[in-house]
């Protein structure tokens, strides 16, 4: 009798252990739900004036041309806010780039220009370079003219 009330004792408390963790879990995913519908996620209001700049979501990577350190990432908070998918930072293969270049990898050179019209690089820096080792839509390079740029 001794050993089947320590079984069912051991039951009780997997069990209950079990309840537990999954009311814990149960409170976090309220509590998430809660603050997303209460604070939902802020958007650039420059994104909502010009919906074509976020109509579809361009994958992207952002390289740094200048050699500032951290400029790349500083860029890619702001295409993020415009809602542009920065899957990927970096340097550039030299730091002499005298103007920012926004490239079209996939042939889409309107995924080009949404980027451009983003943050304000004219339409002659938009250049095609397709390449089937590219899975991003865009390549941003940051150049040295990066303070007369929208960030």
């Amino acid at each position: 009798m001794n050993q089947e009330n320590r079984s069912e004792q051991t039951n009780n408390l997997i069990l209950n252990a079990v309840i537990g963790f999954l009311s814990v879990l149960l409170l976090i995913l309220l509590f998430a739900l809660g603050t997303r519908l209460l604070y939902p996620r802020i958007v650039n209001e420059r994104a909502v004036q010009d919906p074509a700049l976020i109509s579809t979501v361009i994958q992207m990577e952002v390289l740094n041309g200048v050699g500032i350190p951290g400029l790349a990432n500083q860029f890619t908070g702001t295409l993020r806010n415009f809602g542009f998918d920065v899957v990927e930072t970096g340097n550039f293969d030299h730091f002499e780039v005298p103007n920012t270049l926004v490239i079209s990898r996939n042939g889409q050179i309107e995924n080009a220009r949404r980027v451009a019209r983003a943050i304000g690089v004219q339409d002659q820096f938009i250049l095609r370079e397709e390449s089937p080792e590219y899975y991003l839509d865009v390549t941003l390079i940051i150049g040295s003219d990066f303070e007369k740029l929208n960030l």
